[in-house]
C-alpha cells in the first residue's frame, strides 16, 4: 500500500493551507475531504478581515482557494474518514471507500460533529457504528437502522441492505432520499439509542424516536464529521477542542490539529495560519524520523516516545 508523508483530513481553510505548505515542501500529500471544499466558506457573506482580499464573498474566497490548489496540482480525494489508528511507524486511516497509510496526520475537520444521541457513546462498538463499510460484516442477517445526515449516507444504506435482514433509513435532511427498494425510509426524529443486557454486556436493542421505539440490532450514525475522540483513540481534548501546543502538536506523536478543531476564535484567516504551522511541524517531525534512522539511540527513544504518546500539549 502506498504510504504518504502527510495525510490532511479536511478541506476548509486550515486543511487547504496545510496541503499547500506541505506540497511546497515537496512532501507526498493525501488531502481527504470534499471536492466542493467547505460549505461553511462557500455560503459565507462578505468576509472583511482576510488579508489581501477585502470584502471578499465566501464564494469568491473558495474560488481563490481552488485556484491555488490547481496551480500546485493538489488533488482532493473525496472520502469520509471514519477512524484513524496509530501504528508503530505510521497511521492507518479507515474511510468509507477503503484505507490509507501516512507517516503523519493533520486534523482539520472543523467542529461540526454534533451532539451525540443519548446512549450513542455508551453503546459505541456494541451495536452503534460510524462506518457501514467497516462494520458491514456484523450486520449480516440482522436488523439495522441508518441515521444519515447527508445524501452520501444513502449509498451506505444501500450497501448494508445487501447483507442485512432489513435496513431502515432515517434522513436528517429535507431532500427526498434515493435509496434501494430494499431500504425502508422513515421520517422520524431520533432521540436516543436503547440497550439490553446480553451475556453480561449491554448491546443495542432499539432506536427511540419522538413517536416510537424501533427494534434493531445495529444503529449506524453517519454524520458529516466524527468527534475527534471517536476518530483517533487516545487523543487528548481540551473541552470541545483537540488539545494542541503552539506547533499544533497533539499528545499523539505525528498527529497535528489546526483550525476550528483546535479552538477559538473561529476565523478563516486564523485557521489558514494554523494550517501552515501544522504542516511545517509535520515536515519537521518527518525530518526527525529520518535523522533517527541514522542514530540507534535516537531511534529507540523515538519509538519509546511514540508508544507512550507523551507529547506535551496545552489547550489553545
Amino acid at each position: 500500500m502506498e504510504r504518504y508523508d502527510i495525510a490532511i483530513i479536511g478541506t476548509g481553510p486550515a486543511g487547504l493551507s496545510a496541503a499547500v505548505t506541505a506540497t511546497v515542501r515537496n512532501k507526498k500529500v493525501l488531502l481527504l475531504g470534499n471536492k466542493n471544499l467547505s460549505d461553511k466558506v462557500g455560503k459565507a457573506h462578505d468576509i472583511q478581515n482576510y488579508l489581501g482580499l477585502p470584502d471578499v464573498s465566501g464564494e469568491n474566497l473558495a474560488k481563490a482557494f481552488q485556484s491555488h490548489l490547481d496551480n500546485l496540482g493538489i488533488q482532493i480525494t473525496q472520502d469520509k474518514v471514519n477512524a484513524i489508528y496509530p501504528m508503530e511507524e505510521h497511521y492507518s486511516i479507515q474511510s468509507a471507500s477503503g484505507s490509507y497509510e501516512s507517516k503523519t496526520v493533520v486534523l482539520a475537520t472543523g467542529v461540526n460533529f454534533g451532539r451525540p444521541l443519548p446512549g450513542e457513546e455508551e453503546l459505541l462498538g456494541k451495536g452503534v457504528s460510524y462506518c457501514a463499510t467497516c462494520d458491514a460484516f456484523a450486520v449480516r442477517g440482522r436488523k439495522a437502522i441508518v441515521i444519515g445526515y447527508d445524501k452520501e449516507a444513502e449509498a451506505e444504506a444501500d450497501f448494508l441492505s445487501q447483507m442485512a435482514q432489513s435496513v431502515t433509513y432515517i434522513p436528517m435532511y429535507k431532500e427526498e432520499p434515493s435509496v434501494s427498494e430494499k431500504v425502508t425510509v422513515l421520517r422520524e426524529i431520533p432521540v436516543g439509542i436503547l440497550g439490553v443486557e446480553m451475556d453480561g454486556m449491554t448491546m443495542v436493542s432499539a432506536l427511540k424516536t419522538r413517536t416510537a421505539e424501533h427494534q434493531t440490532d445495529m444503529v449506524f450514525v453517519l454524520r458529516d464529521t466524527i468527534s475527534p475522540t471517536h476518530l483517533i483513540p487516545g487523543l487528548q481534548m481540551d473541552g470541545n477542542h483537540v488539545a494542541v501546543n503552539l506547533q499544533m502538536e497533539t499528545n499523539l506523536p505525528g498527529c497535528f490539529a489546526c483550525g476550528d478543531l483546535a479552538g477559538k476564535p473561529y476565523q478563516y484567516i486564523k485557521s489558514a495560519g494554523q494550517g501552515n504551522v501544522a504542516a511545517l511541524a509535520a515536515v519537521g517531525y518527518l525530518s526527525s524520523l529520518n535523522a533517527d534512522k541514522h542514530s540507534p539511540a535516537s531511534s529507540a527513544q523515538s519509538t519509546k516516545r511514540r508508544v507512550r504518546g507523551d507529547a506535551s500539549v496545552s489547550g489553545s
